[in-house]
């Protein structure tokens, strides 16, 4: 088979005294997403989207939230080395499709920055990478303002140039 895809999820806790950090970008907001890392919540529902595509788990098995090199880690350099990996495995990506879901803040003044953030980690075309944003109409969790989540489907399509190679975190 010459295409793969993959879906993944992520929700994380919204606290004070944390920067809202989203696909990268840093969010003017007065909260911000608890986590080991920074908190990501895209840029690591992209990550399990780009690894459940190839069956290799998630991307608490690469970057254990019990291991203290990744506290505080920057999603995007996480982000880089699961597409390593990808890469590593003959792969690479079609596009990626994604949803954050919060009530506040608005989002869609972040959106072009987000992609274009993604974008060059990742060695895509801006118009390979889709960010959409919406609420959760008050509903739950997200609707109740006590976090935002995030839901990603990446394409895999085989390279020409298939490689092999291990991965091993940094």
């Amino acid at each position: 088979m010459n295409i793969r895809i993959g879906n993944g999820y992520d929700i994380h806790r919204l606290v004070s005294d944390r920067a809202l950090i989203l696909g990268g970008v840093q969010i003017p907001h007065e909260l911000g997403l608890l986590g080991h890392s920074d908190a990501d919540v895209l840029t690591h529902a992209i990550m399990d989207a780009m690894l459940g595509a190839l069956s290799l788990g998630d991307i608490g098995h690469y970057f254990p939230p019990t291991d203290p090199q990744w506290a505080g880690a920057d999603s995007l350099v996480l982000l880089n080395q699961v597409h390593q990996l990808i890469l590593a495995q003959g792969w690479q990506i079609g596009n990626i499709d994604s949803v954050v879901v919060a009530e506040r803040p608005k989002l869609k003044p972040h959106i072009k920055t987000m992609r274009d953030k993604l974008a060059t980690v990742l060695g895509l075309q801006p118009n390979q990478i889709g960010i959409k944003a919406t609420t959760n109409e008050k509903l739950g969790p997200v609707g109740r303002e006590e976090g935002i989540c995030a839901y990603a489907v990446v394409l895999l399509v085989m390279s020409a140039v298939s490689g092999s190679g291990a991965f091993s975190p940094c």
